[in-house]
């Protein structure tokens, strides 16, 4: 299925409305758009009108419509920074307030000359007392009695997990100098968490990338060896970050995972074939229409590498690590699509049509879908609008 012009989209929808067509809604709690690694905010890419949310189109007013209207907000927090950190700045744009990363974990996790509370970096949540100017808050009412739907994707995911598990149960450290998110306590502000192409149990491709020889660099690899994030990024930090950061029995959580490879064949399994003219069958391969750039990475070999395993056959079984074999082979070019239906070791289920809330619903593996189809970045693929279609009709049905 080709993507959708934009025009015939609008069409579409003004044609659903014509014939009165609606879901059955239970709620209209506000959406809260979570982007992932390297992402950006609606009004921050260089190139302006590009959103990270729908590329040359725009996913947020599309589920603004669709069955609507809905509030959908979109948030902007830290390209590279931890998971923690995100979520600090998630809760004061949402809420209100300035940016708290907490005194100890500051202390004990920050980068060097990290400040706990950084300057400017504020949400008004009042529009009639804001001296400084600063950005309206999303949601200030935000609480148990006014709780909102957060959709994250690839880091995005794992940044609305830390939050969740912030707002319940605060810091593990305690006190982290007064700031509110860190009291714990505050269970139900969050209905739904939709995690869509989330690295949950980490991603080989920052394994397999930092292991290839010091002389091979390329923005991909820069980017992973910062300190702020590649450690929850990893099989290994992924594992201890699951076992703090908790499935909450007091949300329905939904997961959505995207395949863009293809097992080896001697031909005419639709992958790129001038990157792998020889296959192999046990390994996986990029699909010829996946982004260029992730193709380097996500088949049998790393491209310009001399003889490195790609995510396509990366394994490892070090004593004390996450074991890598074949099952992580399957990828969409960034992250495994094995990690993305749930964090090991937390409760999930097959999604059958009625969600349940504590355990991950999985919504299935989009097949032909790349780390950035599913945004609807400009590629040959499909239309990502359906998957978005029907997370709303989900959540506004629970």
């Amino acid at each position: 299925m080709l993507r959708l012009t934009k025009s015939c989209a609008c069409a579409l929808l003004a044609l659903a409305a014509l014939l009165g067509t609606s879901a059955r809604a239970t709620n209209n709690d506000p959406v809260v758009l979570v982007h992932g690694v390297l992402g950006f905010g609606p009004e921050s890419h260089p190139l302006g009108s590009f959103l990270y949310w729908g590329g040359y189109g725009n996913i947020a007013a599309h589920l603004t419509v669709y069955h609507g209207p809905h509030t959908v907000f979109t948030a902007q927090v830290g390209a590279i920074a931890s998971n923690w950190d995100r979520a600090a700045e998630l809760y004061a744009q949402v809420k209100g307030g300035c940016v708290d990363y907490g005194a100890h974990h500051v202390a004990r996790y920050g980068y060097p000359g990290q400040a706990q509370k950084p300057a400017g970096k504020c949400w008004a949540a009042d529009p009639a007392n804001n001296p400084d100017n600063y950005p309206l808050a999303f949601y200030p009412q935000w609480d148990a009695a006014h709780p909102v739907h957060m959709i994250g994707h690839s880091q995005g995911g794992t940044t609305i997990r830390a939050l969740v598990q912030l707002l319940e149960h605060g810091s593990p450290d305690g006190d982290e100098g007064g700031g509110e998110l860190y009291k714990g306590g505050k269970v139900g502000w969050i209905r739904s968490v939709v995690t869509i192409s989330a690295p949950h149990d980490g991603t080989t491709l920052r394994d397999a990338v930092l292991d290839v020889q010091p002389n091979l660099r390329s923005p991909l690899r820069d980017i992973l060896d910062n300190e702020l994030a590649h450690w929850e990024l990893a099989p290994d930090g992924a594992r201890e970050f699951n076992r703090w950061a908790l499935t909450s029995p007091s949300a329905y959580y939904f997961s959505v995972g995207t395949l863009a490879t293809e097992a080896g064949a001697w031909c005419c399994n639709g992958t790129d074939r001038v990157l792998a003219p020889v296959q192999n069958v046990q390994f996986q391969y990029p699909r010829a229409d996946m982004i260029p750039y992730f193709k380097l990475f996500a088949g049998e070999w790393i491209v310009g590498s001399l003889a490195q395993p790609g995510m396509g056959s990366y394994t490892q079984n070090a004593p004390g690590r996450v074991r890598i074999d074949r099952a992580w082979f399957p990828n969409d070019g960034v992250v495994n699509t094995v990690s993305m239906r749930a964090p090991s070791g937390h409760p999930v289920r097959d999604y059958d049509g009625k969600a349940v809330k504590g355990t991950w619903n999985f919504l299935g593996n989009y097949r032909g879908y790349d780390h950035f189809d599913i945004l609807n970045w400009p590629n040959n693929g499909p239309s990502a609008d359906p998957i978005y279609e029907r997370i709303s009709d989900i959540i506004f049905g629970l």
